[in-house]
Formats: structure tokens, sequence, C-alpha cells
């Protein structure tokens, strides 16, 4: 059952619109992102997590010995983590030096979004 509308932005207007296509997309989003990460190990998540905390602080690309030091997992699992997680191209992106210079949500790549944290650190926004 849907409630209403939604606001819909097409250039620099917003309208109304029925709810249901909305509604209807997010549908089993929750089931689908469950089956999108049943693939990370342990030390995915590591490796991402860590990129992801180490972006803003660093304010640009990490390496993965700095991964493997920050993680204490060794540079080969490092190395097969970062292939696997790129292979699935939302998890991070690698520059032409082998580091993580993107990480889902941040990024050390110039875009118009530029994030503030309360820690003070800057970084732009994926």
């Amino acid at each position: 059952m849907t409630s209403g509308t939604v606001l819909v932005g097409t250039g620099w207007e917003i309208h109304r619109e029925p709810d249901d296509a909305f509604v209807k997309g997010i549908e089993g989003s929750a089931a689908h992102m469950v089956s999108r990460l049943s693939f990370m190990t342990r030390n995915h998540h590591l490796i991402r997590d860590f990129v992801v905390r180490e972006l803003p602080r660093l304010g640009g690309p990490v390496s993965p010995l700095a991964i493997a030091e920050g993680t204490g997992l060794g540079l080969p699992e490092v190395s097969a983590g970062l292939l696997d997680l790129a292979s699935h191209l939302f998890f991070l992106v690698r520059n032409e030096g082998s580091e993580v210079a993107w990480a889902f949500p941040v990024t050390a790549a110039a875009t118009p979004h530029r994030l503030t944290f309360s820690t003070g650190e800057k970084i732009f926004g994926a």
C-alpha cells in the first residue's frame, strides 16, 4: 500500500509524483544488499573499513602497505582482498599506483561533494 507522493527534481523544478514507483523500487532492497555483500569475508570488511576511516585522515590515497600495517593483515592478504573488492566495483577504486583512492562514501579525487567530519577531517564525497 502506498501512502502518497514523492518529490522529484527535474532540472531546477521539483514536482510531486505518486510514490508507487518509488515504493516498488525499494521493495526487496535489503535482501538485494545482503546478497550483494555475501562475498565479503572478515578480511574484506577489515580492508574496506580501514580505508574508509583513513582516506579522510590522510586526505589522500591509502597504500596497500599502510592497509597491511593498519589492519594487521599480511601484504598478500591485502593485495588479494583489494583485487577482489575492486572486481566488485562498488567497494573501492585504486589509482595507477595501486593505492586506494576511492572507497564509498569517500574519495581522494576532487568532486563537487565536500565533506567535513566532526573531527575536522575533510575529504570529498564519492
